[in-house]
């Protein structure tokens, strides 16, 4: 052992591999600050920092090699270049460590947060949700206005590269929240929030406007304006303008995207008030509020028929009114009046991302015609490829043609935008399922449940999951505390089928035949499915064929009807209906 040191100590081995980590450390740090300043990618200053690690043998190698052959010899010069090595490379060390020191958080509070990783990439400084401007004028019919206005905000925010704005949705889930700040900033996954108030007295309108920082509540930039309503278009533009040159955020270039806006070409302001009354109304989604909507969004095309944006709201309202609460000639009626209002918006806006899903949407509903509806969704998504809406409406279409994997990925992107969107949570446990992964289709269906407990078809998609699961207890204690109607039934229907009482079993099915055979065809096929009664099955899948019953769209991503998809009366039946014959979507056991 002796000897081996008495080698060490004539080859310098230890000298050198103490100037060296003190010469590496140095460069480190100066590689660091100099790929900041640049924008280096962080793979390039791995690669470097390997490299370095790697050096660092080859030194020694080198260091023995010339020790062996006698050619080393400690210098009066080399131990000072060594000392200072030594002094800068523990200088830098000691203050990187105080750094590191003051900015971190105890290790309580580093256990109970996510990595600074996970929460950097999640919470990206340019990074912001409009929460929904507080009506102040005292009427509660105005909240429209205030609501119109926040909504506009978030689609000129879209319109700049490299800020993330959260979705509708998620940002007005927070209205009349008592919650501070930053646990609505952590909620979102945003660095800031915009918020304010909002004030219409006759020809004026009073906006005040923050912009907050999530972490702690600090006031980034806030302006009162006072202006004449006619002034309303500019005073937006200035507000969004502030916003992002706070957030030093560049107007995106056009790049094949459309650039979203939603007023009217003429700039009748008339017509952008009735618009966004419709819109308000809409929202609701209940068919007297449809109908209002419907009355809102023809004036504003009455007022300036050049309003493309005005002509889809009107398209779809209409579309959606019809596939929701019509039937027969009633039906019929309503999809023509969409169609050639949809029609009308696309003549005069051909890059209407919106007009492209109404079309999609009345296609895929009305005519079954589910290839023309994804190519229409698919110039949507390349029109406006960050719209969270669009993603989802795509990746629907994408697991209606059997792409299942794919559509959960962009569902996954969407949800990024629209986090608290229980739609979207809804969509996911679908999918998830039809994949299989049940626990993560179990967790996606208690989280729409919890952002929207009042919606029966959340609650219904809840005992959906814990069918598939096998779990019969649960299945029944939801469908048992849903309100007497469709969806009851149904879900009665679904849990019975798990348990050992098969008169009941029996009974619920004929419930759901009694009463709901007219529009709940598909629903009825699903549930001879999960009884493992094949011709029944494809029966009731007929009828919903000619009863042009919507369900239908589920059928190749359907955990309830995928246990014979290798039936050729399966394939057979897509193939009729006009969907791909085969789907990467995996069968219940």
């Amino acid at each position: 052992m002796e000897a081996f040191l008495q080698r060490l100590k004539e080859r310098k081995l230890v000298q050198w591999a103490l100037a060296y980590v003190a010469a590496a450390f140095a460069l480190i740090q100066v590689l660091d600050v100099v790929a900041q300043r640049f924008g280096w990618p962080d793979a390039l200053e791995r690669g470097l920092i390997l490299a370095l690690a790697l050096g660092f043998f080859v030194t020694l190698v080198v260091a023995w090699y010339h020790g062996e052959k006698g050619a080393q010899k400690v210098s009066g010069t080399e131990l000072l270049i060594l000392a200072l090595l030594l002094g800068v490379g523990g200088g830098l060390l000691l203050r990187f460590a105080r750094q590191d020191v003051a900015t971190s958080p105890p290790a309580q509070a580093q256990a109970a947060q996510p990595s600074s990783a996970s929460t950097a990439a999640a919470m990206p400084d340019k990074s912001v949700a409009v929460l929904p401007f507080v009506n102040e004028s005292g009427d509660k019919d105005q909240q429209y206005f205030s609501d119109g206005l926040s909504e506009d905000l978030i689609t000129a925010l879209s319109q700049f590269s490299g800020l993330k704005v959260v979705a509708r949705t998620s940002s007005f889930s927070f209205r009349q929240s008592s919650d501070e700040p930053k646990t609505i900033g952590a909620k979102l996954g945003v660095a800031h929030l915009l918020e304010g108030t909002v004030q219409r007295d006759g020809d004026q309108v009073r906006i005040t406007a923050t912009l907050v920082r999530a972490a702690d509540g600090a006031v980034v930039w806030t302006q009162p304006y006072d202006r004449p309503y006619k002034d309303f278009f500019a005073l937006q533009d200035d507000i969004t303008q502030q916003v992002a040159g706070a957030l030093k955020a560049k107007l995106l270039g056009n790049g094949g995207t459309a650039m979203q806006t939603d007023r009217p070409p003429s700039g009748n302001l008339d017509a952008y008030n009735a618009y966004q009354q419709g819109k308000f109304y809409a929202a609701r989604n209940n068919e007297a509020d449809l109908r209002t909507a419907i009355e809102h969004f023809g004036e504003a095309v009455r007022l300036d028929s050049s309003y493309a944006a005005a002509w889809t709201a009107l398209g779809a309202a209409q579309s959606r009114l019809g596939a929701n609460y019509l039937g027969g000639a009633d039906l019929a009626a309503m999809n023509a009046r969409a169609q050639a209002a949809i029609d009308t918006a696309l003549r005069l806006d051909p890059a209407l991302p919106q007009a492209h899903v109404a079309k999609a949407t009345l296609m895929a509903n009305r005519d079954f015609d589910w290839d023309g509806a994804q190519a229409e969704y698919r110039r949507a998504f390349e029109l406006a490829p960050g719209d969270s809406a669009i993603m989802t409406f795509l990746a629907r279409s994408m697991a209606m043609h059997g792409q299942v994997r794919s559509a959960i990925e962009l569902v996954r992107r969407a949800a990024k935008v629209d986090p608290l969107n229980a739609v979207m949570h809804q969509v996911l446990a679908v999918m998830l399922a039809a994949q299989g992964r049940m626990d993560e289709a179990k967790a996606q269906a208690d989280t729409a449940v919890e952002l929207q407990p009042g919606s029966d078809t959340y609650r219904v998609m809840q005992a959906d999951v814990a069918a598939w699961r096998g779990d019969f207890s649960a299945a029944l204690a939801i469908a048992q505390a849903l309100p007497q109607g469709l969806w009851r039934d149904d879900a009665m229907a679904v849990a019975l089928q798990l348990g050992r009482d098969r008169a009941a079993a029996d009974a619920a099915l004929k419930t759901m035949i009694d009463r709901h055979a007219n529009g709940a065809s598909y629903q009825i096929a699903e549930i001879y499915g999960l009884r493992r009664d094949p011709d029944n099955m494809f029966v009731w899948l007929d009828r919903a064929f000619d009863t042009r019953d919507g369900g239908i769209n589920f059928l190749l991503y359907d955990p309830f009807l995928l246990r014979y998809k290798d039936d050729p009366r399966f394939a057979a039946f897509a193939k009729k209906v006009g969907l791909p014959t085969t789907t990467d979507a995996q069968a219940l056991p």
